[in-house]
């Protein structure tokens, strides 16, 4: 079972060095990297292109105009060899136990169609600051399950195979692409936490949905979740009716505030444990 990582690159060549090592200290030997930049305009492609020059193991392509993040993941999930993919950004890096974790479960457990686990926050220099807790398990099979707040994040990996019966990665996400696809897999089937830190994640001034872009992403991640609900043709969330067309994202998520609070949380959990017992039995 062959596992494709995928890296899409916009200027972020001068944080490669640590991506690309990371990735050729993994303990799986079942990988390849296909990485795609999307125009970028400072020295991207000479730095990447020495980098891995000579490797077979590595795949570089070009867009020839920019096309953005949501186009360029589609474009490199269908380039991809592997059974399972999963994104790396060119300007984080992998823990080396990353791909070999995600490929077992793949492996065992034939219904899960999507496998995360738990990443760490580093500062720019990809110093470790701390981990980020709030990745675990979350419930599969409930319709108003949205990732909000966020579970599903970094290292994630996905069938290529169950993603080819979705509809596809998102082109006019500009943000929040991966949290589309998250919950486009979630639809098809089990999702399945890892308990273990995978993924180092670079905090810095460029970071797509950091500062400057905290907003927008706020915007997007919003859509991403509307166009889910209409997927699931649900009409209410908790008694209150769900809008026909979008138009921000406080309207979406004042929709799924009940699921910060204290009670639901506690509720949630219980689920948790009651269908492990289930399943053990």
């Amino acid at each position: 079972m062959k596992f494709s990582i995928l890296v899409a690159n916009y200027n972020n060549g001068h944080f490669f060095d640590d991506c690309y090592n990371s990735i050729i200290s993994q303990t799986a030997d079942n990988w390849e990297v296909i990485i795609l930049d999307d125009a970028s305009t400072d020295n991207s492609v000479e730095v990447i292109k020495n980098k891995i020059k000579g490797d077979p193991r590595f795949h570089f392509f070009e867009n020839e105009v920019n096309r953005g993040v949501g186009f360029s993941k589609g474009k490199l999930i269908e380039l991809a060899n592997g059974e399972i993919c999963g994104f790396l950004d060119p300007d984080d890096a992998l823990l080396p136990q990353a791909v070999q974790a995600s490929s077992d479960i793949f492996k065992n457990k034939t219904d899960v169609v999507l496998t995360y686990s738990r990443p760490m926050k580093c500062d720019a220099a990809l110093n470790p600051l701390h981990e980020i807790r709030s990745a675990m398990q979350v419930l599969n099979g409930d319709p108003f399950f949205f990732n909000c707040p966020v579970q599903i994040i970094h290292f994630v990996g996905f069938r290529k195979e169950v993603y080819l019966t979705c509809e596809k990665m998102n082109s006019t996400l500009k943000i929040a692409e991966d949290q589309d696809l998250y919950l486009k897999m979630y639809e098809k089937g089990n999702v399945h936490f890892i308990n273990q830190t995978d993924y180092l994640y670079r905090a810095h001034a460029g970071g797509i949905s950091q500062n400057d872009n905290k907003q927008k992403s706020y915007e997007y991640f919003a859509q991403a979740i509307f166009l889910a609900m209409k997927r699931r043709d649900l009409k209410q969330i908790n008694g209150k009716n769900i809008p026909d067309k979008y138009t921000n994202s406080k309207e979406i998520f004042d929709l799924l505030a009940y699921q910060n609070s204290i009670p639901f949380r506690i509720l949630k959990k219980w689920r948790l444990i009651l269908r492990k017992f289930k399943a053990r039995r």
